[in-house]
């Protein structure tokens, strides 16, 4: 096994998940070795971001306040955040659409797996099956992405 090529990969998929398989072939590796790497950090990632996730964006509230309390010391008028942005309003339509699975399954994949955990457990953090679904979301998107890196291209 080539253990440089799995911990690539692995660390690769703790960021961005979608692309992690790609240079699984330029590296060496089997199509197994692959899909492995990629789903052990895509679930590692998702294991610390899904459970620390209450304490993140806990820490990032209290981070924004201090800077908006620093803002008004100084006189300057703090920005106003914007609530409907492009992403916001995808994320909500893919919930209204596709229900708990839908988010399980795409929010890792298509926005990067600790900012897809993180809203996963935002919407979904109370219910027992939603880390379970992330996990085999993950399972299955590691294995069709492999599919088309190595059978496909």
């Amino acid at each position: 096994m080539n253990w440089t090529g799995f911990w690539s990969i692995f660390l690769l998929a703790t960021v961005k998940f979608s692309v992690s398989t790609v240079p699984g072939p330029r590296l060496g590796m089997t199509f197994f070795e692959t899909a492995l790497a990629s789903f052990a950090g895509g679930a590692t990632c998702a294991l610390v971001c899904y459970f620390a996730s209450d304490a993140i964006l806990l820490y990032l509230e209290k981070r924004a306040q201090k800077k908006q309390e620093l803002l008004e010391s100084q006189g300057i008028p703090p920005k106003v955040k914007r609530k409907f942005t492009r992403m916001n309003k995808l994320v909500i339509r893919v919930k209204m659409k596709f229900g708990q699975v839908g988010i399980c399954f795409f929010a890792p994949f298509f926005l990067s797996v600790p900012i897809g955990s993180m809203v996963v457990a935002k919407f979904y953090g109370k219910r027992w099956e939603t880390f379970p679904l992330i996990v085999l979301g993950l399972a299955v998107n590691a294995s069709l992405t492999s599919i088309i890196v190595y059978f496909v291209f």
